[in-house]
């Protein structure tokens, strides 16, 4: 690993505090599995299949916080070149515009700087994933009803992430030599949402 990526992966220069899974705890468990297939070099579309024996939620709510914290690790690295200025909107290219919308201040999809968006949807998953009435932590408790479509616009506002750090700021990524593991972490990141039908595919046109 070169100096640079060092200095990027090891300080943790996440945009927020990232969300811990407890030790002792099956999702712990569950994410320590994880990491051992992706540390192993397993091949990363049998790396996201389901465990014998493990449930699906628990599977996808493990991946959720995990991609949370990498793609806050991502956006973090080029958060500085990511102004008002060089992103007045929150885009993927010419083609692609993404708006913001939620349940309180922004009711109706509302065109903002690709900063404002990125403050807005990080702060906005950081809330869902820790609502214990969406990702509960109890082993046993379990999940609500509507915990797949939340998941879902989880996944699709962190593709637009992606998207966004790949046309407007790869030049970045590949001076700092990061490249690969941005690849990698996006690769990793789209056969998870193929084999559980997380996005829709129209969604993910613009990689």
């Amino acid at each position: 690993m070169s100096h640079a990526l060092k200095q990027v992966f090891n300080k943790d220069k996440t945009f927020r505090p990232k969300r811990k899974f407890e030790p002792g705890t099956q999702r712990f468990e569950l994410h320590k599995k994880a990491q051992a297939s992706l540390n192993a070099g397993l091949d990363l579309k049998v790396a996201v299949q389901l465990p014998p024996g493990e449930e699906q939620n628990d599977w996808v709510a493990v991946h959720v916080v995990d991609f949370f914290n990498r793609i806050n690790l991502i956006y973090g690295t080029i958060s500085d070149y990511c102004t008002e200025q060089s992103c007045p909107v929150m885009s993927g290219g010419p083609k692609y515009e993404y708006r913001w919308q939620d349940e309180h201040k922004y009711r109706k999809p509302t065109a903002l700087s690709a900063p404002q968006y990125m403050n807005l949807l990080m702060d906005w998953i950081e809330v869902q994933i820790n609502n214990e009435d969406i990702f509960p932590t109890n082993v046993g408790t379990p999940f609500p009803k509507n915990f797949l479509p939340v998941v879902k616009k989880i996944l699709s506002r962190l593709f637009r992430v992606f998207v966004h750090v790949y046309i407007h700021h790869f030049d970045r990524i590949t001076q700092m030599g990061s490249e690969a593991h941005v690849n990698t972490c996006y690769k990793h990141f789209y056969y998870f949402v193929k084999e559980f039908n997380l996005i829709d595919t129209k969604e993910l046109e613009p990689l």
